[in-house]
C-alpha cells in the first residue's frame, strides 16, 4: 500500500510568526483518518520567523525529533541542556517522565523545520535530550539512520522500535530500503520531486506507505528525503 498525501491536503494553521503544516491530526487539526501512523503519531512542517519560538512548556511520554531544513533551531530544556541545531543537522528529545523546553529560532531568517513524535515503546524512563551533524555528503545516494531505536545503528537514541532516515538522490537515481510488511513507513521530501512505483511525490507531500519488504524511491529532480520507519 503507497498512499500519497499531498502537502495542500495537510492540517494548518497560520499564527503570523509560525507556519505550521500537519500530517497528522494536532492541535486544532483533527482528522480521523490521520491521527497516526503506527507509532508515528506527529509530523508537522513548520516554519518560524526569525526572533521568534515556542516558549517553555512540558512534554512527556514521546519521543520528539527535531530534522532542521534551513536556518537554525535553539534549545533549552529544564534539564539544563542548551543546544542551537543547524540547517541538516538533528536533535531528539526523549521526554520520558517529564521535561520542559523551549525552542526559539535566534537566527535572523526563518528557520523551516520537520518536528516527528514517535510513541515509546514503555512509558516513563528519565528524560535526555541531543544533538549531532549529519552532513549531507554522508548520505548521498543511501539512507543513513539519524534517530533509531537499534543500538547498532549508530544514530541518536529513541526509546521506540523506530528510526528516522535521511537520504539525498540525483536526479535520475534511486534509493532503496529494505523493510518487512508489518512495518509502517512515512517518506516526505524535504525539497525536490520523487517517484515511488506508479506514484509521484513533490516537496513536503506525504507518502504512507505499509504492506511492503523493500521500498525503491526514484529522484526526479534532486531530492532531499527523510523517512520514517515505525512498528
Amino acid at each position: 500500500m503507497i498512499e500519497l498525501r499531498p502537502f495542500n491536503s495537510l492540517g494548518s494553521v497560520d499564527h503570523g510568526w509560525l507556519d505550521a503544516h500537519h500530517h497528522f491530526s494536532f492541535g486544532g487539526y483533527h482528522d480521523p483518518s490521520r491521527v497516526n501512523w503506527g507509532a508515528l503519531r506527529v509530523w508537522n512542517d513548520d516554519t518560524i520567523e526569525a526572533g521568534t519560538g515556542f516558549p517553555t512548556h512540558p512534554h512527556n511520554d514521546m519521543e520528539i525529533i527535531t530534522y532542521v531544513r534551513k536556518g537554525a533551531i535553539t534549545h533549552t530544556d529544564s534539564m539544563g541542556n542548551e543546544g542551537r541545531t543547524e540547517a541538516g543537522d538533528v536533535q531528539v528529545m526523549s521526554a520520558g517522565t517529564g521535561v520542559r523546553h523551549s525552542e526559539y529560532n535566534r537566527e535572523d531568517e526563518d528557520t523551516t523545520l520537520f518536528q516527528i513524535w514517535i510513541i515509546p515503546d514503555e512509558r516513563g524512563g528519565e528524560p535526555n535530550w541531543g544533538a549531532a551533524k549529519f552532513p549531507k555528503d554522508d548520505r548521498s545516494g543511501k539512507f543513513v539512520a539519524l534517530a533509531s531505536g537499534h543500538a547498532n545503528d549508530n544514530a541518536l537514541p529513541i526509546r521506540a522500535n523506530a528510526r528516522v532516515l535521511g537520504a539525498t538522490v540525483k536526479a535520475g537515481e534511486s534509493v532503496t530500503y529494505d523493510t518487512s510488511a508489518d512495518r509502517h513507513l512515512y517518506l516526505v521530501p524535504a525539497t525536490g520531486k520523487v517517484r515511488i512505483e506508479d506514484v509521484e511525490a513533490n516537496a513536503r507531500d506525504g507518502v504512507a506507505i505499509t504492506q511492503k519488504d523493500s521500498v525503491t524511491i526514484t529522484a526526479l529532480e534532486d531530492s532531499e528525503l527523510v523517512l520514517v520507519d515505525a512498528n
